[in-house]
């Protein structure tokens, strides 16, 4: 009996040694997919076995249990200890709502056949058939924003761009994931690179754009190795290229890697990077959409974003709108990290609470201890304690107690946690990936560390309270960009709720 099987090929799974366990089910003779990963990443290396026309989970499985795993396929596969049942029946994935990573670990991630069987370039086949302006209508109707920081609305964007005369426009995806427990980019990037691919073009021909560049983080060689190659694909296949589908209109794309800089993740010092220049925070205006790459007109989007917009051109602007709630439209895709039991990526419709999250698909702590803070939106997110955990997670809830989503990144900490020393690092990290370029940031957040350890150490405590509180003022109001302006929130929050740590 011929077994097939599905083991995924992505960062996480090889870290977790699915490379070795790939080896010995080809030597047992398995037909072995390597697909991409579901972002289950506690169960990996998740195998995936079609028994009956039907996947059926395993995992965490290692290279010793590969011969008594086949032998219960022949028997009784509910036996074996590692069984998990119907893939799509596991209580994890049963309970989310993908849209965006939807085709996420269904199959090999550079097949076009694949891609295009599950419902792949219908989007582009959409937009292909209107305007320019039409386009930009649908992604303004659905209410899709920008999901990094800003929450921009992402129509007015594109209408921006559109709007703006000039000789050549550019699309630039900004995969420099650098937040801390983010990986969403990564794992779209690594299991579904088509839709970026899709969701660019649909860009560029609804902006005018013929030129597109992805600018991807040097930390992640895989989904460089993936992008390169399924680039390349697209291209073959007309997606891409001069002439896309015989349409007669151009969009291509072109990979750029970084260098490591934390910075470069906001827009405007990535484009003085993809100029060849250092990255540094540009004074706006002008934005981008109006003077962005090579000083024409830009359209800059994270890699979700761009991957959003090729699923409301194929279901339309009041099929995204059906999901999510208030101004927070479709889906929110949150990263569970940090000290949590079952951490991975869980995509869910906007308004899901953080207790939800943490106790529904996170299972609580991984060290068995009580979950005590949990900061959300990456290093510049504020840290929140169990009173706020009721929130409803959408943009303007948490902008109401002074919390953001940003990219979704949820970091989990337990009771053993000393929030003065989480205080010290936000304003460390802010010192040590600052461009530069003004003062409140650069000179600020250095005062700031300093500070920090004054008020620690009992060091004329209440003077230097007050003395942080006009650092964060200045640094909030002064900051060229979100660098410095936002790493206020994790202090401020560190003092109100875990005031106690502070001596």
């Amino acid at each position: 009996m011929t077994v097939e099987a599905f083991l995924p090929r992505d960062t996480t799974a090889l870290a977790l040694d699915a490379d070795e366990v790939a080896a010995a089910l080809l030597d047992a003779g398995v037909q072995l997919t390597r697909n991409g990963s579901r972002g289950a990443f506690w169960l990996e290396p998740l195998l995936e076995v079609k028994v009956n026309g039907e996947r059926i989970a395993f995992g965490p499985v290692t290279v010793e249990d590969i011969p008594g795993l086949l032998d219960s396929l022949a028997a009784e596969p509910a036996d074996h200890p590692r069984y998990l049942g119907p893939v799509e029946a596991i209580p994890w994935l049963a309970g989310q709502q993908r849209l965006t990573f939807q085709r996420a670990g269904l199959g090999d991630p550079l097949c076009l056949d694949t891609y295009r069987s599950l419902g792949g370039f219908a989007g582009l086949e959409q937009a292909l058939a209107m305007s320019s302006r039409q386009i930009v209508q649908e992604v303004k109707g659905s209410g899709l924003r920008g999901r990094g920081g800003a929450a921009f609305p992402a129509g007015i964007k594109w209408q921006t761009v559109l709007d703006t005369e000039a000789d050549q426009k550019y699309v630039v995806c900004n995969a420099d994931e650098g937040d801390s427990g983010t990986f969403a980019d990564r794992l779209l990037m690594e299991a579904d690179p088509y839709q970026l691919i899709e969701g660019m073009a649909i860009a560029g021909l609804a902006v005018g754009a013929t030129r597109g560049y992805v600018y991807l983080r040097s930390e992640y060689p895989l989904a460089a190795e993936v992008l390169v190659a399924a680039i390349e694909r697209a291209r073959e296949a007309a997606y891409l290229g001069q002439d896309i589908l015989g349409s007669g209109r151009a969009f291509d794309i072109t990979l750029r890697i970084g260098a490591g800089a934390y910075i470069c993740g906001e827009e405007t010092s990535l484009l003085d990077s993809l100029e060849g220049k250092r990255g540094m925070v540009r004074v706006k205006p002008p934005l981008p959409a109006v003077e962005g790459l090579f000083g024409k007109p830009t359209l800059v989007h994270n890699v979700l974003t761009l991957a959003a917009a090729s699923t409301v051109l194929a279901e339309g602007a009041a099929g995204y709108q059906e999901l999510g709630t208030g101004r927070s439209r479709g889906t929110l895709t949150l990263q569970l990290a940090g000290n949590i039991r079952h951490g991975g990526l869980v995509e869910v419709p906007f308004g899901v609470t953080l207790r939800q999250l943490l106790e529904d698909f996170g299972g609580g702590s991984l060290s068995g201890r009580p979950i005590r803070a949990v900061q959300v939106g990456g290093p510049l997110g504020a840290y929140l304690p169990e009173s706020q955990w009721d929130m409803p997670m959408d943009y303007e809830a948490f902008a109401e107690i002074g919390a953001m989503l940003g990219h979704g990144g949820v970091v989990v900490f337990d009771d053993s946690v000393d929030m003065a020393q989480q205080a010290r690092f936000a304003m460390e990290f802010c010192a040590l990936e600052s461009c530069g370029k003004c003062t409140p940031c650069r000179i600020g957040s250095t005062r700031g560390v300093e500070v920090i350890d004054r008020i620690v150490n009992g060091e004329r405590r209440d003077e230097n309270l007050i003395l942080l509180e006009d650092l964060c003022v200045t640094m909030e109001q002064g900051s060229l960009c979100a660098m410095g302006g936002l790493t206020p929130n994790p202090v401020r929050s560190a003092l109100a709720y875990f005031g106690e740590d502070f001596g």
